[in-house]
């Protein structure tokens, strides 16, 4: 998960996962237009281990949050990139027919692969029709954690949009308590599909510390969730989420 390498950016041509669009409509007699992705919506789990009392996470490496970070990287040391490279006049490693190829010069001054790296909730999209959402949910808890959770002891917490300036997709948020008794895998994702997740454990007297540290990269599922644990759980388990 650490070592990323050999970065070429293309266009995204054709997409199991998000097609491009261009919407023109009149809003109040004003002619707008507006540039979307049309996605699968999804669902996520919030994962509570009764056992050790914890919550489950997952960890893994997020290319778009990565060449965010990249460019960041490139915004903030162009003079220290154009030294790297050589400066002006000299030449550099070519672009390749399917995007810029990072030249040496970019390559020391890219960031470490553990800039790409969030914590998240168990999730996954909604792509099979014949499956209920919680069927669904029930899957990605399987897959990604190791935990085999029964359809009934998924909790619907909300639903909301998620990306609505890009997407506009929904994400539909469950709840489920497990033990030790249903680990029954390490989790890890499904290989065949290019997943590579770390199963992790954030102890809940921890949980709202590691919420609002922003050192903490994390998706603003994981923030609300804990958020709503603490407003309508804690209290059952009688332990501070320390707020």
């Amino acid at each position: 998960m650490e070592e990323i390498s050999n970065i070429e950016v293309g266009p995204c041509e054709n997409s199991n996962y998000l097609k491009p669009f261009r919407v023109h409509y009149n809003q109040n007699g004003t002619r707008k237009s507006w540039d979307f992705m049309q996605t699968h919506d999804s669902v996520s789990v919030l994962i509570f281990n009764t056992t050790s009392h914890c919550f489950v996470l997952v960890k893994q490496f997020r290319p778009a949050v990565y060449m965010c970070e990249l460019e960041r990287t490139r915004t903030k040391l162009p003079e220290a990139a154009e030294k790297a490279e050589g400066g002006p006049g000299e030449s550099t490693a070519p672009e390749s027919e399917e995007g810029p190829s990072a030249s040496e010069g970019e390559n020391s001054l890219r960031p470490p692969a553990s800039a790409g790296i969030t914590f998240e909730l168990c999730a996954g999209l909604v792509d099979k029709p014949d499956l209920s959402l919680e069927e669904i949910a029930r899957q990605e808890v399987l897959e990604e954690c190791g935990y085999d959770v029964p359809v009934s002891k998924l909790k619907r917490i909300t639903s909301y949009r998620s990306g609505v300036g890009i997407t506009g997709s929904k994400q539909t948020m469950f709840y489920a308590e497990v033990s030790d008794d249903n680990r029954v895998s390490e989790g890890g994702g499904e290989p065949r599909e290019g997943e590579l997740i770390e199963v992790v454990k954030v102890p809940l007297h921890e949980a709202m510390t590691f919420a609002y540290d922003e050192k903490i990269p994390k998706t603003m599922g994981v923030i609300f969730s804990f958020i709503w644990f603490h407003n309508n759980m804690s209290p059952k388990y009688k332990i501070s989420t320390n707020v």
